[in-house]
């Protein structure tokens, strides 16, 4: 393997790029941006935190469906807005409340091949549909869905307060299959019981009520390298990754694996000492964890093997979302 390669296309991997503009966006909201003392954090976390002025707070996040699924896999695509909406809730150390949706298409096939996703990913993961809106003309299909969950104020796990020296942590499900749709989708609830997905989706709620990581994100489109890159980008640190240690499913292959959004799988940091618990406790619920690095301050994402090193992301130069 050529890791000069490999880190070049890892960060011009269409799940990173896709990312840029959001900075832009994210800049027309500047000037009104602290103006709310309700909101604990905002852009750049996997969901809003809101307090309510008690002891728990409300997250807040909504996830569209890559058009290319959409037009692929109209069940796949209900049911992934499942998936990923809740993966968002529970990276923060949530548990998922209720969702809404945007559903947009002239379709009626497509509408009921949507919806009966949505129908069936909502039996899964047992977080309710509440609700939504409908656009019946359109020319083309797609989905939006927006979820609220509740956590305790002093176990959210976010993604801007990770620290020079702590250890990197993956955390996957491999108990999967490359998805029909994509070669960047790892299936690994739809075949499953309901108890044994939320049993693993529910994992980053022990870890946070624990206080096992000063950081985290889910794995999502950008892949393992990618989300890790998102992290430090909004924590203004840098990693230092050794691939060898990153645990492959057999038969996959190990590039397409560092860019495939795992469905169950996330990414963070502990202090030393938490580690070895943080894995115990990921491991106890059926995914693979491994430590695969640390965090340091140069704001450079490298990674590395026993050959070579190579540059992936050099925050203090490039951006991934901007923020």
């Amino acid at each position: 393997m050529n890791i000069e390669q490999l880190a070049e296309n890892l960060r011009n991997f269409e799940g990173v790029t896709r990312k840029k503009p959001i900075a832009d966006i994210v800049k027309i909201f500047e000037t009104v941006r602290s103006e709310y003392g309700e909101i604990i954090d905002d852009f750049g976390d996997d969901a809003a935190v809101i307090d309510i002025g008690t002891d728990e707070v409300i997250l807040f996040a909504s996830d569209a469906i890559w058009g290319r699924i959409v037009n692929k896999s109209p069940w796949w695509t209900g049911y992934t807005s499942v998936v990923v909406n809740v993966n968002d809730i529970s990276a923060m150390g949530g548990r998922p409340l209720a969702m809404v949706n945007v559903m947009s298409s002239s379709d009626p096939q497509s509408t009921e091949e949507i919806m009966r996703g949505i129908r069936d990913g909502i039996k899964k993961f047992g977080v309710p549909m509440v609700g939504g809106h409908m656009h019946p003309d359109t020319p083309y299909n797609s989905l939006a869905v927006a979820i609220i969950g509740i956590a305790k104020k002093d176990c959210i796990i976010r993604s801007d307060s990770s620290d020079p020296g702590d250890v990197i942590i993956v955390a996957y499900d491999m108990d999967g299959r490359v998805g029909k749709n994509s070669p960047y989708s790892w299936d690994t609830t739809s075949f499953k019981e309901a108890d044994v997905v939320r049993r693993s989706f529910m994992v980053m709620q022990e870890i946070g009520e624990k206080g096992l990581v000063t950081a985290g994100k889910d794995i999502s489109n950008p892949g393992t390298i990618g989300s890790l890159g998102m992290l430090c980008e909004v924590s203004r640190v840098g990693a230092s990754v050794d691939i060898s240690k990153i645990p492959v499913p057999e038969n996959v292959d190990f590039e397409q694996w560092l860019k495939i959004y795992p469905a169950t799988g996330y990414i963070v940091t502990a202090r030393e000492e938490h580690s070895a618990e943080c894995i115990e406790v990921f491991e106890n619920s059926g995914l693979k964890a491994a430590a695969i690095g640390h965090i340091n301050d140069t704001r450079i994402i490298d990674i590395y093997d026993l050959n070579a090193k190579a540059v992936v992301f050099d925050l203090r130069n490039d951006t991934i979302t901007g923020i």
